[in-house]
């Protein structure tokens, strides 16, 4: 088994609480008849000798998504989904926090939303703009206020 995580995390970038779910699945896959394996332990061991680290697996993935424009909200659900504990967590949702404009202009500028539309939008438009930037993580206030936008210069100045 320890073999197998090894393996495991060599090829991915993980936490101890996927590192589990995933020996564990591998267990109930094999039809494991052996005595029974605390795959816990094995998780823990590797978190011990620095092959399983959640709190940078939290900032790397938090930076990650942040790069692509995605918000605190989108995040925290990403971490929560790799099993990434809420203290390992804080430390890099406070960087997510303190750029959350510059994180939501860079997906409405993916996106083409606000000032980043190529065209004009009218206000269904604007309506699933906003949608979409609040599927993305961000704030209702930052999001309705870069889908009325004119001007990128406009949020930059504020």
């Amino acid at each position: 088994m320890e073999a197998l995580a090894l393996r495991y995390v060599e090829r991915f970038a993980t936490t101890q609480g996927k590192l589990s779910d995933y020996l564990r699945r591998k267990i109930r896959e094999r039809g494991w008849q052996g005595e029974a394996i605390e795959v816990t332990e094995i998780a823990a061991r590797f978190a011990e000798l620095g092959y399983v680290d959640d709190r940078g697996y939290a900032e790397m993935k938090s930076a990650s998504l942040a790069r692509r424009g995605y918000g605190e909200r989108r995040i925290t659900v990403a971490l929560h989904a790799a099993r990434v504990g809420a203290a390992d967590a804080e430390g890099a949702l406070d960087q997510v926090r303190d750029g959350a404009l510059d994180h939501a202009l860079a997906f409405a500028r993916r996106k083409r939303i606000g000032p980043f539309a190529t065209q004009p939008v009218d206000e269904d438009q604007h309506r699933r703009q906003l949608a979409a930037m609040l599927r993305a993580g961000h704030s209702f206030t930052i999001s309705a206020k870069i889908v009325r936008l004119t001007d990128a210069d406009d949020a930059i100045d504020d």
